[in-house]
């Protein structure tokens, strides 16, 4: 009896597709929605790393051209009034409040210091928004992915034990798949959970200190220009 028990167990696929293939439609469905979560997350990830890297390079180059020594008003000539770097949004924002804030007679509007600032605050705030796009996400998955998962586990190891009701049978051939069915759904949901909490810790704290460059620049760029206003 265990020999032929042992035989049939052998005989059950119990690979990923088997176990995917044998479940019931709600196990099917939950497997389904955690690997959709998974490809959603590793998507956001990799887009995330390759622009904040891009980000970065950005902002590198233009904190040598700022420093370089060239006139703002060149620079920003250079650069145009609506570029697509993020330091260079930021230092646009503000030379080009700094240009409407001239009267005809070369004299400036009162209040431009404060103009100023709040431009380039739009601007940071509009980058700290794209910057951050989609990390909720992955906070999301990283949440709700692992009890997802359960829920999945839940419902198989339910339908194992209501066949093994229906058979009146415990053996292993009649047990194993049920079980191994409703720990792929908790498997997948860790697999969806991990990265994602992972690379959310680490992309918010990227995006943090991008937007604190770009803060850091902005306040160094009013510094400049207030000094320009008291000459």
């Amino acid at each position: 009896m265990e020999a032929e028990t042992l035989a049939l167990a052998g005989e059950i696929d119990f690979s990923v597709w088997g176990l995917f293939m044998r479940a019931t439609l709600t196990v099917k469905l939950v497997m389904i929605m955690l690997i959709i979560a998974s490809f959603w997350s590793w998507s956001i990830i990799i887009q995330k790393l390759i622009s904040y890297r891009a980000a970065r390079a950005e902002a590198e180059r233009f904190d040598r051209a700022f420093w370089s020594g060239e006139p703002l008003d060149g620079l920003f000539d250079e650069i145009g009034a609506e570029p697509d770097g993020p330091s260079e949004k930021v230092f646009a924002a503000g030379m080009s409040e700094w240009r409407r804030s001239h009267r005809d007679d070369g004299g400036l509007i009162p209040g431009a210091t404060a103009r100023i600032d709040r431009s380039m605050d739009v601007a940071i705030a509009k980058e700290a928004e794209r910057l951050q796009k989609g990390l909720t996400v992955l906070a999301t998955v990283g949440s709700s992915a692992p009890f997802i998962g359960l829920f999945g586990t839940v419902i198989g190891i339910m339908n194992a034990f209501i066949e093994i009701a229906e058979q009146q049978n415990t053996n292993l051939a009649v047990v194993a798949p049920g079980i191994a069915e409703a720990l792929l759904a908790t498997g997948l949901g860790l697999l969806a959970a991990i990265p994602a909490v992972i690379f959310y810790n680490k992309l918010s704290a990227d995006s943090e200190r991008l937007i604190g460059t770009h803060e850091a620049f902005a306040d160094e760029f009013a510094t400049i220009l207030s000094r320009q206003l008291d000459s």
